[in-house]
């Protein structure tokens, strides 16, 4: 075998990796550095496309994004297979609805397995055996409305919900970590079976072995249910440590 067809046969050899295309915010950020903390070590190729989001955060403005994205799915790898393409937007994807997200991406991507924050929290809830949340958010008073509703309508009993009140995602992913796993672990979750933190740009994937520690009971977040949906979808089944229980099964 001459030199060429050895660096032809390698290169093959790292491009059978499955391919995760992500739909990262414009305005986000958090998930694309989440992403890489797990992903990186991973037998897993990861694309980043770029969303447009327009601030304030509003149902309004998130329902912007859904005629974009099919487009912004296209322009990952261009005429390419991707095995999973995930959409980072937790509220995004309660205002489309999960449905017509599915359809978009897969108009670009036939075939792809499509995941979002909101449908693999649910999925991890469902694989955990949890039935009543407290639910932490970032979020302005109109949007947690929105997520509480379809939680419940999804069978699960939000016990309670707390939440910062603020309506920009640069905001959201300048929270101190510290301070966001002081405030969880404050939490009054007697009546609750976890913890659910909603937004893909809060930095709290980091904290959450920490605080589960300290509570003894599960926690989830956005990024760490969208990544560990995404990862099983394409056949990693390993456990993953240092991110939560979730990610251990």
């Amino acid at each position: 075998m001459n030199i060429k067809s050895k660096y032809i046969e390698a290169k093959f050899k790292k491009e059978s990796n499955p391919r995760i295309g992500l739909l990262a915010l414009s305005t986000d950020l958090t998930i694309e550095r989440d992403f890489q903390s797990i992903c990186h070590s991973l037998p897993i190729n990861l694309f980043v496309n770029r969303i447009h989001n327009e601030n304030p955060l509003t149902k309004e403005n998130l329902l912007k994004m859904y005629d974009q994205l099919e487009s912004i799915t296209e322009k990952i790898l261009p005429g390419e297979k991707i095995n999973t393409v995930a959409y980072g937007c937790t509220s995004g994807t309660i205002a489309i609805g999960e449905d017509k997200v599915k359809e978009k991406i897969q108009s670009a991507k036939p075939g792809c397995h499509v995941t979002t924050p909101i449908t693999s929290a649910i999925k991890a809830f469902n694989k955990m055996n949890v039935k009543k949340i407290s639910v932490f958010t970032p979020y302005p008073e109109s949007v947690n409305k929105t997520i509480s509703e379809y939680l419940i309508k999804k069978n699960i009993n939000v016990t309670s919900f707390s939440t910062f009140n603020l309506d920009l995602d640069v905001d959201f992913a300048r929270v101190d970590p510290k301070y966001l796993s002081e405030i969880l672990t404050k939490l009054n979750i007697n009546d609750a079976d976890a913890i659910f933190v909603s937004c893909t740009a809060l930095p709290a994937l980091e904290i959450l072995d920490e605080v589960e520690k300290k509570i003894n009971k599960p926690v989830f977040s956005s990024n760490q249910t969208l990544i560990w949906d995404t990862i099983r979808s394409v056949g990693y089944k390993s456990s993953v440590e240092g991110y939560g229980k979730l990610l251990k099964n």
